[in-house]
């Protein structure tokens, strides 16, 4: 009986509908089948000599209209005149095979009252997905929606949760799938969607330490002013902790209201901490993503994108130093890279990079606790940003050697040493006078 009923049968082309009235018309097809649905299912359990109560008529007679009005929408979208395309294809045939197979089992049950109605799961799968327009097959856009959206995941997922690994193996899995082919498209597939992440990570650290300096700059003025000091980033926590200890003494001492207190001390504390472990669990990611757009040629979007993250550069310099050593090692593998053949970026970006980047690389806590960049590491980059200098203008040098200046004259590093430049830069400007 569905085939008799099929659409194509009788020779049917669909017209070209609005697409409001498409909308319209799919809304009331998926409504109509849910309340024929609860009517089935309303009468599946119950002997068909018993009366329908108020409220099963209620529900028929709704049933019956929202079907009168799918009818009518479907009049109205044969002689609408509008231009926008759309295809109804098998969904409405399969439509009337479902209601085809309800209305047998309907009848086969009012003719044995032994028999009640009731709803194979092919039926009731098949009215949960009543319109369906139709899914093209595998394309190189559908693997980039899938690796972007895996990638996604990393910054949603804890750390130390086992999917963690899972997400980012299947990424990598992506990937290198991708880059085996050696095929220009699937290559961009990778490029994008590690450009997407960088963008997207990057814009949530910047978040992640701006609420952790927020809470720091609530919290009390001392802290504040030890943290601007050199290696106040060191001090910082044992001067939170000795606070703390010292809050959770008074509130024994005090045990009249400080009970409160005490728990906001607490929940401040964990905030703060929890704050400082996301922004280090996506400084990583990043840094992650950092080597993996090297890795597939891709570093000028990163370069571009870091040149761009003037707030990030100003947190950094007052973040802690776990953090902040990630970050200037994401640095540090971009200024490596800003000289090379294979990387296209303009002069501007150039510039900004040094401007923005150059304060973290003077004052951040080179290897004081932990090794972060090697000896070797250092020299090359100090090499690469002295042959990037000399290609700037001379007015772009101005302004970057004297930023370096100051900030290499305070800072308790001896890296990156940018004499030689500067001096090129004052040998020029002698010349200029001869």
């Amino acid at each position: 009986m569905a085939a008799d009923l099929s659409i194509q049968h009788y020779g049917y082309k669909t017209r070209p509908t609005s697409s409001l009235l498409n909308n319209i018309f799919m809304y009331t097809v998926n409504m109509a089948a849910k309340t024929l649905v609860s009517v089935a299912q309303t009468s599946r359990a119950e002997d068909s000599t018993e009366k329908w109560k108020t409220t099963d008529h209620l529900r028929f007679m709704v049933m019956l209209m929202t079907w009168l009005t799918v009818w009518v929408l479907r009049v109205l979208m044969d002689h609408f005149p509008y231009n926008i395309n759309y295809h109804l294809g098998g969904g409405f045939s399969s439509l009337i095979e479902s209601f085809d197979s309800i209305l047998l089992s309907s009848s086969s049950s009012c003719s044995s009252s032994s028999s009640p109605l009731s709803l194979p799961a092919s039926d009731s799968a098949s009215l949960d997905l009543i319109l369906y327009e139709g899914a093209d097959g595998p394309s190189v856009k559908a693997l980039g929606r899938s690796l972007t959206h895996i990638l996604a995941l990393l910054n949603d997922i804890p750390a130390t949760s086992s999917k963690y690994q899972f997400a980012m193996t299947m990424a990598d899995r992506i990937m290198e799938g991708n880059a085996r082919h050696d095929h220009v498209e699937l290559l961009d597939v990778n490029r994008t969607a590690l450009s997407s992440s960088f963008a997207r990570t990057s814009s949530l650290l910047y978040r992640s330490l701006k609420s952790t300096q927020s809470q720091d700059d609530t919290y009390c003025w001392p802290v504040r002013t030890i943290k601007a000091l050199p290696f106040g980033s060191y001090v910082v926590p044992y001067v939170k902790g000795l606070s703390f200890c010292f809050n959770t003494v008074m509130s024994w001492v005090d045990a009249g209201g400080s009970r409160l207190q005490k728990k906001r001390e607490v929940s401040r504390i964990a905030a703060e901490g929890y704050g400082e472990l996301m922004a280090e669990k996506l400084a990583q990611e990043l840094l992650w993503i950092t080597n993996k757009l090297r890795f597939y040629g891709a570093v000028d979007h990163a370069l571009v994108q870091w040149s761009c993250c003037s707030g990030l550069a100003s947190l950094s310099l007052t973040a802690t130093p776990r953090i902040q050593g990630l970050i200037l090692k994401i640095s540090a593998i971009l200024f490596g890279d800003l000289n090379q053949e294979y990387c296209e970026v303009t002069r501007q970006v150039k510039f900004k990079l040094l401007v923005l980047w150059l304060p973290l690389l003077c004052h951040a806590s080179n290897g004081l606790a932990y090794p972060i960049l090697s000896s070797y590491e250092r020299f090359e980059i100090e090499k690469t940003m002295n042959e990037v200098i000399s290609t700037l203008p001379a007015m772009d040098q101005e302004l970057i050697l004297t930023n370096w200046v100051q900030d290499f004259a305070v800072s308790a590093s001896d890296w990156p040493n940018l004499q030689q430049s500067y001096d090129r830069w004052c040998q020029s400007a002698r010349q200029l006078i001869t």
